[in-house]
């Protein structure tokens, strides 16, 4: 029974954009209240933060956690359940508000059960959108779910985009922090180890998104999201460097008007965005201190030295399953980066040998997207093993 209060799931709930959800969720218990919470495998933050919230379900994919979620939980009303299934089950549920913020391909399954009970979605998940974006944004329509975008970049271009009169849009501008390799040559780059790619200058995030901030792959990823969250056309969406990381991307409108979203680089603030839509809330970030800024720096990204934006760029306008191709690719050879059996440069060369060998048709339904993750994974495996000879 409605008590007032926003209800909320949160999927990976303990991550770091589900940690930084519950943060602000817990700073107003008067405005929102958690239905459920769920997670991978790491039983005690999940139980930790079920405790404190007093969430009526929560749920772990690691079935085999079951048991220590169930006795970390005995004594309180929240409910348990464990698996896969039982994570989408949980994403079916009737809620206000759903934060989907589980990394990778295993977030997309639970967001279409999401999108298919016609609620709010907001999307932290990428590669849902990378993946099956077409799938996604028919379903979105056809069901009449909302999906409020949380990455910074297009939370930034949602707050600036008029969709009133998207023909007066001229073109969109994601903007990049250049990552930590910003300034090195390629032979330098070559060079660059797992511990130097995932210290961000700006951001604090986990170590697959440090690396694709690093190759940039992750602006070509967010280039392919933006396509399918604001359809004006691929050839009007750009790019450019930006190593303050304050203006988080703009709008441009055919009169020359540019709206830009500022802000200090804190993912509390995207994420209270659309937890509050369309109203606005409280978040406790540090300030913008324009004075201590002093200046904001803009430069046009190296396509030699991040051959990945030019790869995502051809994607974008190409084969449909391609976006797929290129996600699970790059999650296998970031793995492999980490794991310290290919370099650095060999991330992206690896993405585009799959590319070239692999041209599937257009997916018709998930099951089809997964069958394509699947192949571009094992083919990307095997491109390891002939790089790493």
């Amino acid at each position: 029974m409605s008590d007032g209060r926003k209800s909320l799931t949160i999927l990976g709930a303990t991550g770091s954009v589900g940690s930084s959800t519950l943060d602000l969720v817990e700073r107003e218990p008067d405005r929102f209240r958690v239905e459920v919470l769920t997670a991978n495998g790491d039983v005690a933050k999940l139980a930790d933060a079920a405790r404190r919230t007093g969430a009526r379900l929560a749920v772990v994919a690691d079935e085999t956690c079951l048991p220590a979620l169930r006795e970390a939980l005995a004594g309180t009303d929240t409910e348990c359940a464990g698996g896969i299934a039982a994570i989408d089950e949980a994403a079916a549920r009737p809620v206000d508000w759903t934060m989907a913020a589980i990394v990778g391909c295993a977030g997309l399954p639970p967001v279409m059960e999401a999108v298919r009970r016609g609620g709010t979605i907001a999307l932290a998940n990428k590669e849902a959108l990378v993946s099956a974006g077409v799938l996604m944004t028919e379903a979105v329509q056809r069901h009449g779910a909302r999906l409020l975008p949380v990455d910074s970049e297009h939370n930034a271009i949602f707050q600036c985009y008029n969709v009133a009169a998207t023909e007066s849009i001229r073109r969109i501008v994601l903007t990049a922090s250049g990552g930590p390799f910003r300034t090195k040559s390629r032979e330098e780059m070559a060079q660059m180890s797992p511990e130097m790619a995932v210290k961000h200058p700006n951001w604090s995030m986990g170590a697959k998104i440090s690396v694709d901030s690093a190759t940039m792959m992750n602006k070509g990823l967010e280039l392919i999201e933006a396509h399918h969250l604001f359809p004006i056309g691929s050839d009007k969406i750009e790019i450019i460097v930006h190593p303050q990381s304050v203006v988080h991307s703009m709008v441009e409108y055919v009169d020359g008007s540019v709206l830009a979203q500022l802000g200090t680089p804190d993912m509390r603030t995207p994420i209270a965005h659309a937890l509050a839509w369309p109203d606005r809330m409280a978040t406790p970030g540090e300030r913008l201190d324009f004075a201590a800024v002093g200046r904001l720096d803009f430069e046009a990204p190296d396509l030699e030295r991040f051959p990945a934006l030019a790869v995502a760029r051809a994607v974008v306008n190409g084969n449909p399953a391609a976006s797929a191709v290129l996600n699970a690719a790059n999650e296998i050879a970031v793995a492999a980066f980490l794991a310290r059996r290919i370099g650095f440069l060999e991330i992206v060369a690896i993405v585009e040998t799959v590319l070239e060998g692999y041209d599937p048709p257009s997916p018709a339904s998930l099951d089809d997207v997964f069958a394509i993750d699947r192949e571009a994974r094992a083919r990307a495996g095997q491109a390891i093993e002939a790089f790493s000879r």
